[in-house]
């Protein structure tokens, strides 16, 4: 991956939280918990997903650059969300958790070295990971959320009546 790749990736992966926003706010609160499509997650799953997948792959990187040749652990995303209870809590926290981890994960990325960009472990479901793998699959891993948020949204809400909502304000209980 040449730098330029890098730094289109790391403005995309800087990017996500804000289209995750700007894809739940199309969502009254009252619907964040709704299922209607089959099988797919509420907004409210969504996000709480996005936090704790955030949150470890935030540790991936800072063990990737930290440590040699870490083992990256897998989990599973649909047993966290029925024992975290993904659908039962404020959605609020995990959101704040999504955009802290990427807050606080930008300027590494901004800093590595070539050499960083190489640093490798292995992953227990797909092998070696690299810091290149991370970015390429976290770059894109929010905003693809955010077009699940828009499927979602279309699929709650009348055509063109959508709303715009700022997160902040809203108490869902």
């Amino acid at each position: 991956m040449g730098r330029e790749e890098r730094q289109a990736l790391i403005e995309q992966y800087a990017r996500g939280a804000e289209a995750v926003e700007r894809a739940l706010a199309e969502i009254p609160p009252s619907l964040w918990m709704a299922h209607p499509l089959p099988g797919k997650w509420s907004a409210a799953e969504i996000v709480h997903h996005l936090a704790d997948s955030e949150m470890t792959s935030a540790i991936r990187l800072r063990r990737l650059l930290a440590e040699e040749s870490p083992a990256i652990v897998g989990y599973d995303q649909d047993l966290y969300a029925a024992r975290l209870g993904y659908n039962e809590r404020p959605l609020e926290p995990s959101l704040e958790a999504f955009r802290a981890a990427r807050a606080a994960t930008i300027p590494l990325l901004q800093r590595m070295s070539d050499e960083d960009w190489q640093r490798a472990g292995t992953h227990s479901e797909s092998g070696r990971y690299s810091a290149e793998d991370w970015l390429r699959i976290y770059a894109a891993h929010a905003h693809g959320h955010a077009d699940q948020l828009r499927r979602l949204a279309e699929a709650l809400l009348p055509q063109g009546n959508h709303t715009i909502t700022s997160i902040e304000s809203k108490d869902h209980g």
